[in-house]
This record gives C-alpha cells, sequence and structure tokens, in this order.
C-alpha cells in the first residue's frame, strides 16, 4: 500500500523506512528530472513505444526507479499502457507503454 505521509513528497510503503527513506532521496528534484529524461525515452521512441525493462536498458537506470517513473507517467496519463507486450532480459511478457497523443 502507497503511503501519505505528509512528510515525505513521493509516495512510500507505509511502515517501511527503507521505502519511505528511497522517496525522501528522491527529494529535491531528482525525481521530477528522472521523470523527465524518462518522458523523453518514451517520445523518442515514437509509436514502437517501450517496455519498462527497455527504458532502464537505455538509460542504464534501475529498475525501481525507472517503473517507479513510468507508473508515475501512465498515472498522470503522459504514457498509456498498451495491450501490447514484449519479452524482458529475463524472458518475461512485459507491457509496452506509447506516449499519449
Amino acid at each position: 500500500m502507497i503511503g501519505d505521509d505528509r512528510q515525505a513528497t513521493l509516495p512510500f510503503a507505509r511502515g517501511s523506512d527503507t521505502s519511505r527513506a528511497a522517496a525522501e532521496s528522491m527529494a529535491g528534484g531528482a525525481a521530477r528530472r528522472q521523470r523527465a529524461a524518462v518522458l523523453t525515452l518514451f517520445r523518442t521512441a515514437g509509436d514502437k513505444g517501450l517496455t519498462c525493462d527497455e527504458a532502464e536498458v537505455i538509460c542504464g537506470g534501475r529498475h525501481q526507479s525507472i517503473s517507479a517513473r513510468v507508473h508515475e507517467l501512465a498515472a498522470d496519463g503522459a504514457i498509456l499502457k498498451t495491450a501490447e507486450r514484449r519479452l524482458t532480459r529475463s524472458n518475461r511478457r512485459a507491457a509496452v507503454y506509447r506516449v499519449r497523443r
């Protein structure tokens, strides 16, 4: 479950000190800058779109960070989750996201 503690600026798992610390470490614009960079990746990908895994590979980011930014962008409506699936590096099917038009 996502917490809404007023002291943290980003969502975190309620009751998890490590999740809260991670959220706090992204405060001060780091998450905003990373979100903008991830959105640029999706814009560059165009109609092909990207999975979270592909975005991680392209930008060299960690799964936890890039996945969080992708899900934020989807929640905000900036990118859309499609019905298309592609295989990840671990040979699992993953959703493809595209920039909203």
